[in-house]
């Protein structure tokens, strides 16, 4: 999968995300706003009912006060006396419970206030009756029934209610078709709200398992690409290890087949002195030597002075012809020991590496002595490595860093070492003259050296510690800057495992 269509893809998942979340913000807001309005209208639709249920029972209560008045006036019984007085008790809180349900409706206050006077008419003449009654005086009792049925108190006060309960009717239709609007509303927004999660779980679905099948395809293209990469790195290896084994046996035979040549050159050159000196001898006695003299040295037999001259370029000549063989026998000794190097198999071994630091120092006690260097030695953790491996990498950096040291500046080299992550890191630090940046790579370089020729060497030293460096598994670099000291950093596994590297040139 390219790099644009992750992004897309990332992109749609990012947008689905963010629309199942608005989705579901507007499902739950909605479904909270409804079902708040559902619960509103249904608590209206209950007060328009319970206000008829309170219209209705005060018309009972009147009807109750009605009757019970009747009767008593008929019989004089006590029972329809409390009766009566039972009913006329739940008039006045019947009204008045009416009157708190019906304060938010203008017309039903209206209303109210005609029955609550309707009310108060019949209760004053119910009031009236029953004092008659008490007081023996039937007639006037009967007459004032009369009167009150003349005055239509009675139908005023079933009109009103009647007039309210058909408002309340009014109101309970209209409530209802609200409570019923907000339900359908409600319903409506859930069955949609449930359809759009329903698809985006789908398009959710659709696009994990195309993500996973995208997955699985890289992941096996990946896993093939490193059956490939496999193949093709033990391919490489193989080819590398081969090259590497040819160059090392061609360095070999090169640099033993060198020898021959130079060993003739050497006896030759020797053979060339000897010549000389009896050619110079010849010379001097061609002037007048005196007998006995053939054990004289050149420098000693008189010469004339073009003679003597020629004797010096001779001597001169032959010094530099010297010079010259011996530093070659020794590059040819050091190919040669690389290459040995280069075919001994390592032996790995527990090594306790501050101790194994410290024997090493004081072979070089001597050195470090002469150049006023002293050497510091931190904690340094133990590893599993081969011995003379780690021997020729510390003595050759710990022996640099004394002979490279400030001329006439004590000298302070420093040995400390951490681990990270199953390595071992070792670092060696002096305050000598330092390595320019520009030769940070070439100092690693065979026969390469840098900086001021003054000091004895091959340019072999560093070359050879990076390989055995490499050779254990780990790296090797340099931090320096010119007069100002050199860190040499060495990162070795902390158990090296031979298996891995036995086959390694």
């Amino acid at each position: 999968m390219t790099a644009d269509a992750q992004r897309r893809r990332a992109f749609w998942q990012i947008l689905l995300f963010a629309a199942g979340l608005v989705v579901l913000t507007a499902i739950s807001a909605g479904s909270v706003y409804l079902v708040n309005k559902a619960r509103e209208d249904s608590k209206w639709v209950v007060h328009t009912l319970e206000v008829e249920n309170q219209l209705n029972a005060l018309l009972l209560e009147v009807r109750r006060a009605e009757s019970g008045a009747r009767g008593y006036l008929l019989t004089q019984e006590p029972n329809f006396k409390a009766d009566h007085d039972k009913a006329v008790a739940a008039i006045v809180p019947a009204v008045d419970r009416i009157t708190r349900l019906i304060g938010d409706n203008p017309a039903q206050r209206e209303s109210v206030e005609k029955l609550s006077a309707a009310i108060e008419t019949r209760l004053g003449q119910f009031a009236q009756e029953m004092d008659f009654v008490r007081q023996g005086q039937i007639d006037k009792a009967s007459a004032l029934v009369r009167e009150a049925a003349a005055a239509n108190t009675t139908s005023l006060i079933s009109s009103a209610a009647g007039a309210m309960i058909q408002e309340e009717e009014r109101l309970f239709r209209l409530r209802s078709a609200n409570a019923d609007h907000s339900q359908t509303i409600a319903a409506s927004m859930t069955g949609i709200g449930s359809g759009l999660v329903v698809l985006l779980a789908l398009i959710s679905i659709w696009l994990v398992r195309h993500s996973v099948q995208a997955r699985d395809d890289a992941e096996s293209r990946l896993r093939d690409a490193n059956l490939n990469l496999e193949a093709t790195v033990d391919e490489r290896t193989a080819d590398l290890r081969e090259a590497n084994d040819e160059i090392q046996r061609f360095a070999y035979i090169v640099s033993h087949d060198l020898r021959s040549p130079l060993v003739n050159i050497m006896g030759f050159t020797s053979e060339l002195e000897e010549l000389g000196k009896d050619i110079f001898r010849r010379i001097g006695g061609l002037t007048g030597l005196p007998a006995g003299t053939a054990a004289l040295d050149v420098a000693e037999i008189p010469l004339d002075e073009p003679d003597k001259q020629l004797s010096a370029d001779f001597s001169e000549a032959l010094g530099f012809i010297k010079s010259s063989i011996a530093r070659m026998d020794r590059l040819i000794s050091a190919i040669l020991n690389l290459t040995r190097e280069g075919r001994r198999e390592f032996q790995p071994e527990k090594i306790d590496t501050r101790e194994f630091v410290e024997t090493i120092v004081s072979t070089l006690a001597h050195q470090s002595a002469e150049a006023q260097a002293e050497i510091h030695i931190e904690p340094l953790p133990a590893i599993i490595s081969d011995r003379l491996a780690l021997e020729q990498i510390f003595s050759n950096l710990i022996d640099n860093a004394i002979k490279y040291l400030k001329n006439g500046v004590p000298g302070e080299i420093r040995i400390r070492g951490r681990t990270k992550l199953g390595y071992a890191i070792f670092e060696i630090s002096d305050n000598g003259r330092g390595i320019d940046s520009k030769d940070h790579q070439r100092i690693f370089d065979l026969f390469r050296r840098a900086g001021t020729q003054d000091k004895p060497g091959q340019g072999i030293g560093l070359a050879h510690v990076r390989a055995l460096v490499r050779r254990l598994g780990g790296t090797m670099s340099v931090s320096s800057e010119l007069n100002a000291g050199s860190t040499f950093t060495i990162t070795l596994p902390i158990a090296w495992n031979a298996s891995n590297r036995k086959s390694a040139k």
